[in-house]
């Protein structure tokens, strides 16, 4: 240490010697200088890498979704057995994300994220080939723990390389999955409808792929985990009792219900509903899936950059509450506003989750793991129970009913008044 605070004071002196010095000698000076003197720099190799992971693990996963009216007919399925396979998939993507994010808090497992895409790959194996409705299911779990290894220390790694930039690099996180699920029913309608169930198969090319990826980025955890995780600082919001925190993930876990249950109710139903509602064939209810899910992945990426400049508290605000409107006109619109409306819904709503998360990584320092797979978990697991409970609904009352109970959903958002502004305890902590 002795040595590189003496080169530091001789440096203005010798002006000739500053750009001379040994390359090594410049990175021990670098790693010397206290996370206070330096701000670490967003790595966007990294986060493209792994937006890109994320791009093709939830395509993968959102082809179970956009097969549904094929799996439907090949298995002579209910609504309500077609919500079980949503269950199955979300339950077992949401249960083990919070336990995976707490052990991996303790010790980080660069390589779970490869291990993961592996579970993945074998249940969209058996996804292609299985011969009954529970052999589905046991597709639809191992997919969902696939899932549940990714997110965790997949978001951890969002965290590392993003320079501080937390927002935005969630966001590049969420835009990469919420992309790759607007692929899938694309992709299903180009591909496996056309081809029949047996060509999913060759979406494990795709899995492949990811699995490459993600061994690059494991490395790159691995050689830098311990120093950024040491360079990061942690801001522990002491002016909040532990009553305060409490609360608050009660609300934001009360608003996760709302965005997921919601979103269910597209993604699991909304091309049954314009089948039903507008005599629209498969093919074209997929490329109007598409559009909706293209939507959602577009407004991903703009709430966490505007939660960085001005505050998560008013995006979670706007994007829960705002949707309520557009959400209360969708059962009353023609085809053409359904449309429309989707699109203006999948734009706002997706904007809430990046600020979310951040907020509430924000609200328990130092527990990146455990609260991305809480969170990750909670809205998966909403997002299946939502499912399999507008199944029943949809078989009991009709799909159209399905669109009118779950528009006040939006509404729920009212609660966002009762969080409190952590980057404004922030500004004053730091001028007092």
């Amino acid at each position: 240490m002795r040595a590189e605070e003496g080169y530091f004071k001789v440096a203005p002196c010798h002006r000739q010697f500053r750009h001379l010095p040994h390359k090594k000698t410049m990175q021990n000076s670098a790693e010397s200088v206290s996370p206070s003197s330096t701000a670490p720099r967003t790595d966007y190799p990294i986060l493209g890498a792994i937006s890109f992971s994320h791009l093709l693990n939830d395509m993968i996963q959102s082809l179970i979704l956009a097969i549904y009216p094929l799996l439907k007919n090949d298995f002579q399925l209910s609504f309500g057995q077609v919500g079980l396979i949503t269950l199955t998939y979300q339950v077992t993507a949401s249960l083990l994300q919070p336990l995976i994010g707490t052990v991996t808090d303790r010790k980080p497992m660069p390589y779970s994220l490869t291990v993961g895409m592996g579970f993945t790959l074998l249940g969209l194996l058996l996804l292609a080939t299985a011969p009954s409705f529970q052999v589905l299911l046991v597709a639809a779990a191992l997919v969902g723990t696939g899932s549940s290894v990714f997110h965790p220390e997949s978001s951890r790694v969002a965290r590392l390389a993003s320079g501080g930039q937390h927002g935005l690099a969630q966001s590049l996180f969420q835009v990469g999955g919420n992309t790759g699920s607007s692929l899938g029913p694309l992709l299903a309608a180009w591909i496996i409808v056309p081809h029949g169930r047996g060509s999913v198969a060759w979406f494990s090319l795709a899995a492949l792929l990811a699995m490459v990826v993600l061994m690059q980025v494991g490395r790159w955890y691995q050689l830098h985990h311990v120093s950024r995780s040491k360079s990061v600082r942690h801001i522990a919001h002491d002016a909040l009792s532990r009553g305060k925190v409490f609360a608050c993930l009660l609300v934001l876990g009360l608003l996760i219900f709302s965005k997921y249950f919601y979103l269910a109710s597209i993604s699991s139903y909304f091309t049954f509903y314009l089948i039903h509602t507008f005599g629209l064939s498969v093919q074209a209810a997929q490329m109007h899936l598409f559009i909706f899910l293209f939507a959602v992945a577009a407004g991903s990426l703009i709430g966490g950059p505007i939660g960085d400049r001005v505050g998560r508290k008013w995006v979670i605000w706007i994007s829960i509450l705002g949707v309520a409107p557009f959400t209360l006109a969708l059962p009353h619109a023609n085809l053409f506003w359904t449309s429309v409306l989707s699109v203006v819904i999948g734009l706002i709503l997706s904007s809430a989750f990046s600020a979310i998360l951040v907020y509430a990584q924000e609200l328990i320092p130092g527990r990146v793991g455990m609260i991305s797979g809480l969170f990750f978990g909670f809205a998966f697991g909403m997002g299946g129970i939502g499912a399999a409970v507008l199944g029943r609904v949809a078989d009991a009352h009709g799909i159209d009913y399905v669109y009118s109970l779950c528009a006040y959903l939006p509404l729920i958002g009212v609660l966002a008044v009762f969080l409190p502004d952590l980057e404004k305890r922030q500004r004053v902590r730091a001028r007092s």
